[in-house]
C-alpha cells in the first residue's frame, strides 16, 4: 500500500512548476549548471558547417569544417514524416534539393508559392534527393544526412549546437521536435553537461517557448542559447532571457548598435555567441578575418558562428 503522503507527491511537483513559471525565476527544477560553460575558450561554430566552400547541411559540408578546425558544427534540425531529425535550415526543399524534378506531383501552396516541406516526406524520401548540386557540380549526389549521422561524424572531433527550428505551416512539429532531440542525445549518452569533453551539446533556439519546454518538460540540464535579432536587448531583458537559458545569440548588428551588451550579458553568466561571420559582408572591416577578430579581442564575444570556419583567428597556445 502507498502512504497517503506519496501519493500527494505527484500533486505538489506539479504546483511547484506552476509557482516557478508564475514567478519567473532561475529554477526549473533542472537548472543548467553554471559551472560548465559551453564555451571555455574564443570558440569557433561552423555555421551549417563550411557552407562557404561547400553545400550547407551535408556530411561534406560538416567534414571540412571539421577540417579546417571548427569547434562545433551546427546542424539546423527538422523533423521527416516518420519523424526522424534531419539536418536543414529551411523548413522546405526546393531551395537546396531536386526535390521538384524528383517529386513534382507533391509541392503544397503556401502563402502563395509551390513548396515542398519536409514534413510531408520520409526519411528515405528526403535521403533519394540530390543536395549537393545546387551549390556545384562537384557536390552532385550529397544527401541530407540524419542528426545521428552528424553526431557519428562529429563525436570525439568537436561539440555540436544544433538548433530547434520553428515555422508556422509545421504547426505542431516543434514539441515533438524537442522530445526526438532529448531522445537521441540520451542514446548517445550526451544529454548531460560534460558527459563527453570530447563531444559537447549545446541547444539553440529562436523559440524561448521552446527552450523553456526543454528545461520543464525534458529536464535539459545542457545549456541553451537564446536567439535573437538585431534587437536591443536591455539588461532587464538579460534578466528575462536568464531565467531559462545559458547564453544569447545576437546577430552582428545588435553588438556595433551598443557594444556594451556583451559586458552586461557577462555579469549575469550568459555567454555571448554571434552570427554570422562570411565574405562579402565584412564591411567597414576589410577581410571577414579581421572582421571575427574585432569582435573577439575588442568586444570580447565568446563564440562566433561563421560560414568560414578557416579563416577563424587563432591565438597562440598560452594566451
Amino acid at each position: 500500500m502507498i502512504p497517503r503522503s506519496h501519493k500527494r507527491l505527484p500533486r505538489l511537483q506539479s504546483i511547484m512548476i506552476l509557482l516557478v513559471q508564475a514567478a519567473g525565476i532561475h529554477s526549473f527544477g533542472a537548472e543548467p549548471a553554471r559551472t560548465y560553460p559551453p564555451y571555455r575558450k574564443p570558440t569557433n561554430i561552423a555555421h551549417r558547417g563550411a557552407s562557404w566552400d561547400a553545400p550547407e547541411h551535408t556530411l561534406e559540408a560538416y567534414r571540412l569544417a571539421l577540417k579546417q578546425g571548427a569547434d562545433f558544427i551546427e546542424p539546423d534540425l527538422q523533423l521527416t514524416r516518420d519523424g526522424v531529425l534531419v539536418c536543414l535550415h529551411d523548413s522546405t526543399l526546393e531551395r537546396t534539393t531536386d526535390v521538384a524534378a524528383r517529386f513534382p506531383d507533391r509541392a503544397r501552396l503556401i502563402n502563395g508559392k509551390k513548396t515542398w516541406p519536409v514534413s510531408d516526406f520520409t526519411l528515405t524520401e528526403l535521403q533519394s534527393l540530390d543536395a549537393g548540386s545546387w551549390k556545384s557540380a562537384k557536390f552532385a549526389g550529397a544527401r541530407i544526412p540524419t542528426f545521428q549521422a552528424a553526431l557519428d561524424l562529429a563525436r570525439g572531433r568537436a561539440g555540436l549546437i544544433p538548433e530547434i527550428k520553428s515555422h508556422e505551416h509545421v504547426a505542431g512539429k516543434t514539441q515533438t521536435m524537442e522530445a526526438a532531440l532529448m531522445a537521441i542525445l540520451k542514446e548517445n549518452r550526451l544529454a548531460e553537461p560534460g558527459a563527453d569533453p570530447k563531444t559537447p551539446v549545446v541547444i539553440q533556439s529562436f523559440s524561448a517557448a521552446s527552450l523553456k519546454r526543454l528545461r520543464l518538460e525534458h529536464g535539459c540540464r545542457l545549456p541553451l542559447i537564446y536567439l535573437t535579432g538585431s534587437e536591443d536587448l536591455t539588461r532587464q531583458k538579460l534578466e528575462e532571457i536568464r531565467n531559462f537559458a545559458t547564453g544569447i545569440g545576437p546577430n552582428k548588428a545588435a553588438i556595433r548598435k551598443r557594444p556594451e551588451l556583451v559586458a552586461d550579458a557577462h555579469a549575469l553568466g550568459l555567454s555571448v555567441s554571434v552570427w554570422t561571420f562570411r565574405t562579402g559582408s565584412t564591411a567597414p572591416f576589410a577581410t571577414v578575418r579581421e572582421e571575427m577578430n574585432h569582435y573577439l579581442e575588442t568586444w570580447k564575444v565568446d563564440a562566433l558562428f561563421t560560414d568560414e570556419p578557416g579563416q577563424f583567428p587563432r591565438k597562440e597556445p598560452g594566451r
